[in-house]
């Protein structure tokens, strides 16, 4: 049975399934849907963010979810613009190795160092609120309006360096952390 603590979590699970269809509207060429799409998934993510603290219904589960949630969409989003040829390769690459980056260490230093607290640096969210900004331009422009080439090129600039720097970020500050467990150890 449902309980009204799990209605976040139902949202980030919600979330990733829409990205099925944002990616099919995309392929498509249906980037007025695609983008109302996102424009939903968006505002879920802000609603669920918003149940979960406003009312305490918040869950190590969707500690999990919600971060999930905006990687499919995001990842599953990039890949999609690639494969039709309207963002570079290379960016979703870095995009994508960063995100391994962060998993791969994350994961490393939970089971080799210690229990995880991991909470986002204020350059990885930049870095996610520029990924999506570049998409919502992207989509923008192949659906409803021109958006001068300059601006989706600097913002293509703007991800690759927001993501090189914070996947750099945690390496460094997770890094001195492992380091410091050991010299306390």
């Amino acid at each position: 049975m449902l309980k009204k603590e799990d209605i976040p979590n139902l949202i980030s699970v919600l979330r990733i399934f829409m990205s099925v269809p944002i990616v099919w509207m995309m392929i498509e060429q249906h980037f007025g849907v695609a983008l109302v799409l996102f424009g939903v998934a968006g505002i879920s993510d802000g609603l669920d963010g918003y149940l979960a603290k406003h009312y305490g219904w918040q869950s190590q589960l969707g500690g999990l979810l919600d971060p999930l949630a905006d990687k499919v969409l995001l990842v599953s989003s990039y890949l999609t613009l690639a494969l039709i040829g309207i963002i570079p390769v290379w960016l979703v690459l870095i995009v994508i190795l960063r995100d391994l980056v962060i998993v791969t260490g994350a994961l490393v230093y939970h089971f080799r160092v210690m229990e995880l607290d991991a909470h986002p640096s204020m350059i990885s969210k930049i870095n996610t609120f520029s990924q999506i900004i570049l998409v919502l331009a992207v989509v923008l422009d192949r659906g409803l309006m021109a958006i001068p080439g300059g601006l989706i090129d600097s913002l293509i600039w703007l991800v690759l360096i927001t993501t090189v720097v914070s996947g750099v970020n945690y390496v460094w500050v997770w890094s001195r952390l492992a380091m410091s467990h050991q010299d306390n150890s």
